[in-house]
């Protein structure tokens, strides 16, 4: 299972369940979302296993959706 969290700024953090938020991101107020994610992406998956933990902003992809229309 993992840990999503969400800081103001509409950045993603996910973790394994369990693990503390990352010295490099530790400065950022994250906020623990709710729902127990039981599933992952592959991508999602790799990262958190090779770094610890895998970061995304999600403005980017509402920005991309915009271009594209």
């Amino acid at each position: 299972m993992f840990d999503v969290y969400r800081n103001g700024k509409r950045d993603l953090l996910v973790l394994n369940t369990g693990s503390g938020v990352p010295v490099l991101y530790s400065a950022h107020k994250w906020r623990k979302s709710r729902k127990r994610v039981l599933k992952v992406s592959d991508e999602i998956k790799s990262a958190v296993r090779a770094q610890g933990y895998y970061v995304r902003s999600l403005r980017r992809a509402k920005e991309r959706m915009i271009e594209v229309e």
